[in-house]
């Protein structure tokens, strides 16, 4: 992503994101954002008419933002273009709960989806769940290597449940549903114990870019693939690092900002 937030242009906004959480974590929730709209460029992301995001492309998957908790505004506009509206949604967002807000669907059919992250962890176990963000994809099953389905029949928009895993490493398929044709193989899938997963179905069966799946770590701490064999999951890791370093490196600017101002008061 070409730059996570323009912090440093609205020392304002940067406040409103990088708001400190209150000492009982009831005051502020935390979203993220994930462009997994295959045909469409990049993008900008607006939260009540301000820049939130810049630059996200395909499969780009924020880290999560803190914001007061209440009514928001999203639009999504192409990237450097202000008076374009791609899409728009109004969207609620509680104190204390952690959200995923995508942008779903080809170009012409664009939509905002939003989803509630668990962000409450179980010992030595992980919870996952599968979100069908593959708009030419049928329904799909989600089972282990010659299993059986550990998720049925989801559809395009579809977000299964949580499911709960021992701790591991798992060979898993994605199959059209009651098939046992593998669409997609994902070995090597490493879920630790103690953290929660979404794992993101996107793009393209027939056509670029092509279908895969993107793992995130939801609620918590910075959302970051875990280790996987798979090419897709491990770019998905590098590129929350460096989101990570981003939000990191802003917050401290805009705290310096803040600091200089008061002193020279």
């Amino acid at each position: 992503m070409k730059k996570l937030m323009s912090l440093l242009g609205t020392l304002a906004l940067a406040f409103a994101f990088i708001l400190p959480v209150s000492a009982d974590g009831h005051e502020n929730a935390m979203v993220r954002v994930l462009h997994a709209s295959p045909d469409a460029p990049a993008v900008d992301v607006y939260v009540d008419g301000e820049v939130a995001v810049e630059g996200a492309e395909f499969k780009d998957l924020t880290d999560y933002l803190t914001l007061p908790a209440g009514d928001y505004n999203v639009e999504i506009k192409p990237a450097g273009d202000a008076e374009t509206v791609v899409v728009a949604a109004d969207l609620s967002i509680e104190a204390g709960k952690f959200y995923t807000a995508a942008a779903i669907g080809q170009l012409e059919n664009i939509e905002i989806a939003a989803m509630e992250d668990d962000a409450n962890f179980e010992d030595g176990k992980s919870k996952v769940r599968v979100a069908h963000f593959a708009p030419d994809a049928p329904a799909v099953d989600v089972a282990p290597k010659g299993g059986d389905p550990l998720f049925s029949n989801l559809e395009f928009k579809a977000v299964s449940d949580y499911g709960t895993l021992d701790a591991g490493t798992y060979d898993l398929e994605v199959r059209p549903a009651g098939a046992t044709d593998v669409v997609k193989a994902l070995d090597g899938v490493a879920l630790e114990g103690g953290k929660n997963y979404t794992a993101f179905a996107i793009g393209l069966l027939e056509g670029e870019p092509a279908f895969e799946v993107l793992l995130a770590a939801d609620g918590g701490e910075m959302a970051m693939a875990p280790e996987t064999g798979q090419g897709g999951l491990a770019q998905t890791a590098s590129m929350n690092w460096l989101l990570a370093a981003a939000v990191v490196g802003a917050a401290a600017a805009g705290f310096y900002v803040f600091r200089r101002q008061k002193q020279d008061a």
